[in-house]
């Protein structure tokens, strides 16, 4: 695969980039078949890996480890992340200073390495100050637990918030931010991926696929699957909503538009979102061999203007078909108090 350089870091990574999330009990229980699965991605030309501590609570990143060991971590760039709940104490989750410090040894344990080449802030946290998370994280990099640091699933004003903080404060800055992309969810292109071009961050984009619905799985009047991630959450999949009869449309105008460029949905999907000049790397999440199969190859397939040109005219730029499919909700809108006065002051001049 040709390599890209992610972000200013200077470190050069496959446009393919191996997640995960589907290694351990979420999706693949069997350590040995899901090391297999690592090893083929990286004899593929894969050396860009990312996971996270929550992915089946730290086995995902026992697994990574068990699959770098005997001299393979070297030639590989690996990514985790932390923020999500990692026991009962509510402590052991968040952005704060007092969880980074710890996740990251734990992290590094799990990963039988002493470094990690990003460590990425899994999602925002308002009630921490960013300047805190900055802090412990810029204290990492100094002291060489990690190489550099970055965010995912952060809104544009999040992100430039945090290029400013590190600006004014002297902190070590993110280098790189994860979003989701793909063609069924392009509510980040009008502001999160220009503001990454403008501070030169490396961009990762997560469910290219859309969570194999640009997979072809998903069709419309075929019973929805009762197995894989319909089977978790079945609700996100219902076709009586009004966002999942969209997507079967979606994907229904998707097909036709790939079989006439000549390639599988799959491969449209992962080469649309490595089209944008923005993009790094795509992130494929394999559960299965086959699934991994599947996606390899993809990073050689060009897209014509009229391809792009049809795909547009199915979702119109910047539009999440699902809006739910954004990853984040803001707690502005996600809490119905903050958008409320109190019953006291209602009616009150």
């Amino acid at each position: 695969m040709q390599l890209r350089t992610l972000g200013r870091t200077g470190m050069r990574v496959s446009p393919l980039c191996l997640g995960a999330m589907m290694l351990g009990s979420w999706g693949n229980p069997d350590h040995d078949e899901c090391v297999r699965i690592v090893h083929a991605a990286l004899d593929a030309g894969i050396n860009f890996v990312d996971t996270a501590d929550v992915y089946s609570a730290g086995e995902s990143e026992e697994i990574v480890g068990k699959a770098l060991a005997g001299g393979r971590r070297d030639g590989v760039v690996l990514a985790t992340k932390f923020h999500a709940p990692m026991g009962a104490d509510p402590n052991m989750a968040g952005n704060s200073r007092r969880w980074v410090l710890r996740a990251v040894d734990e992290s590094l344990r799990r990963l039988r390495t002493d470094w990690i080449d990003l460590y990425q802030v899994h999602r925002p946290d308002p009630t921490c100050d960013v300047d805190d998370t900055l802090g412990a994280l810029s204290d990492l990099v100094h002291q060489g637990k990690v190489r550099a640091i970055g965010s995912s699933t952060f809104p544009a004003d999040l992100l430039v918030e945090a290029q400013w903080t590190a600006e004014r404060r002297g902190r070590e800055r993110f280098e790189c931010e994860q979003p989701p992309y793909s063609m069924l969810a392009r509510g980040v292109e009008p502001a999160l991926l220009p503001a990454c071009q403008r501070y030169g961050m490396g961009v990762i984009a997560w469910s290219p696929l859309n969570g194999g619905w640009l997979t072809g799985r998903y069709r419309k009047d075929a019973p929805v699957p009762t197995e894989g991630r319909a089977g978790r959450t079945p609700a996100r999949f219902d076709p009586a909503r009004p966002e999942v009869a969209a997507k079967l449309d979606a994907v229904e105008a998707l097909l036709p538009v790939a079989a006439q460029a000549g390639v599988s949905l799959t491969h449209m999907a992962l080469a649309f979102v490595l089209t944008h000049p923005a993009v790094t790397a795509a992130i494929i999440g394999p559960r299965t061999m086959e699934q991994l199969e599947g996606t390899l190859g993809a990073a050689d397939v060009s897209l014509a203007d009229e391809v792009l040109d049809r795909i547009d005219a199915v979702v119109p730029p910047g539009r999440d078909v699902d809006a739910s499919d954004a990853g984040w909700t803001p707690p502005a809108v996600a809490d119905a108090w903050r958008r409320r006065r109190a019953a006291a002051t209602r009616g009150a001049g």
